[in-house]
């Protein structure tokens, strides 16, 4: 697999994560998986979540989880991301909790779900915003980035605001995230909105919304 070692404890510290890297740069890994993803040919909905939940419960390095993650963008699963992933989604948001992972899951997975089947996914990503999960929360606020004129602005002012008094670096962020990311598309509603919240938005929140307007 071309391990690492060195890389491999430097990558590990730098994502403080209890699972031990293999060491492998993030290009390396892509080039890596392309053949095994391009083979893959699952034959049913049940084998891919079972291939999928295996590759991430029974991981034993971080970058399997990464490959579980690249099997669940899988241009053969694109019919099986639908509101019947989301608990599949929820599952490795919960249990991956921290950034790499959950950004990864929430902006695409989550949000092609969200992208494409809007009605049906929206309450329970609504739902999310208010979970006692820091994780979920944050995956409520980010998973809408690049719908650009497609957002639903309404679960977004949702989701910020059941978020504007938490002082948790991680949602401070993505509130700024999600703002600055909507501001390509529309900045007068994220100066709007920033002007409305007022001091409710953290500094760093202001700042990242802000970041460039």
């Amino acid at each position: 697999m071309g391990a690492n070692p060195a890389r491999a404890a430097a990558q590990q510290a730098y994502m403080k994560s209890a699972l031990p890297y293999y060491g492998l740069a993030a290009p390396e890994l892509k080039r890596l998986l392309r053949p095994h993803l391009a083979a893959y040919s699952p034959d049913g909905r049940e084998s891919w979540e079972a291939t999928l939940r295996a590759l991430w419960d029974e991981a034993t390095h971080r970058e399997e989880r990464y490959a579980a993650l690249a099997l669940g963008r899988h241009r053969a699963a694109r019919d099986w991301r639908d509101p019947e992933s989301l608990g599949l989604w929820r599952h490795l948001v919960v249990t991956g909790a921290w950034w790499d992972l959950v950004d990864e899951t929430a902006s695409h997975l989550v949000g092609d779900v969200l992208d494409r089947h809007r009605v049906a996914a929206t309450p329970t990503v609504s739902a999310w915003a208010t979970d006692d999960d820091l994780w979920l929360r944050r995956t409520a606020v980010i998973a809408q980035l690049g719908h650009r004129e497609r957002t639903d602005l309404r679960l977004l002012t949702w989701a910020v605001e059941c978020n504007l008094d938490d002082r948790s670096f991680w949602l401070r962020k993505a509130i700024g995230w999600a703002l600055r990311e909507y501001a390509r598309t529309d900045p007068d509603w994220v100066r709007e909105r920033v002007d409305d919240w007022g001091d409710r938005l953290s500094p760093l929140s202001r700042r990242e919304a802000l970041k460039h307007l």
